[in-house]
């Protein structure tokens, strides 16, 4: 009977490790599938471009990270803000997951609170407490990747927001909690 009971716990404990492990964030399983990670985008508004790794070997870069920081700065204010890692991964991810190796077209990546209150004031389509502000969020497409592919590519990937922008063309990418619009 004591044999059964320490089989059952086992297997209870078994259970319970895989069920922890499938609730793992997507971003935190495949960090650990590649030895390394690259980014390229291009800046639309200053016409800027970058290729960086920021990771490798399971750990950020601080070199690649710098320069993805700074391309994604407010341009119009030239403030360099640290940007989440998160949102590189979530990046990274959804290139894998389309099989896209280009750039990334950047639209929006961060922006100051001054430049976000100019912003909200001429638009009502930008948030007052946007996670742009944060280093949290980007606008982007991806060149030969039709924009509905994107957002859906985006949508399954089950992690931040992801707005969907068509008559602007670009989707909107964020590490806030999961959902869209």
């Amino acid at each position: 009977m004591l044999d059964k009971e320490i089989s059952r716990r086992r297997l209870l404990l078994g259970a319970g490790c895989v069920m922890g492990a499938s609730l793992l964030s997507f971003p935190a399983q495949a960090s650990r599938s590649t030895n390394s990670r690259d980014l390229s985008f291009f800046n639309l508004n200053t016409g800027e471009r970058v290729k960086a790794s920021y990771w490798e070997k399971g750990r950020y870069l601080p070199d690649g990270l710098a320069e993805l920081n700074h391309l994604l700065r407010d341009y119009r204010r030239d403030e360099v803000f640290n940007i989440d890692r998160k949102l590189f991964d979530q990046l990274y991810l959804l290139q894998q997951r389309l099989g896209h190796q280009g750039e990334i077209q950047l639209i929006s990546g961060y922006r100051s609170p001054a430049t976000n209150n100019a912003k909200h004031r001429r638009s009502k389509g930008v948030a007052k407490h946007s996670y742009h502000v944060l280093g949290q969020a980007v606008d982007v497409r991806l060149p030969g990747v039709q924009l509905a592919q994107l957002r859906k590519a985006a949508l399954q990937l089950n992690v931040g927001g992801v707005g969907y922008y068509p008559r602007d063309n670009f989707v909107h990418l964020d590490t806030g909690p999961v959902r869209s619009w």
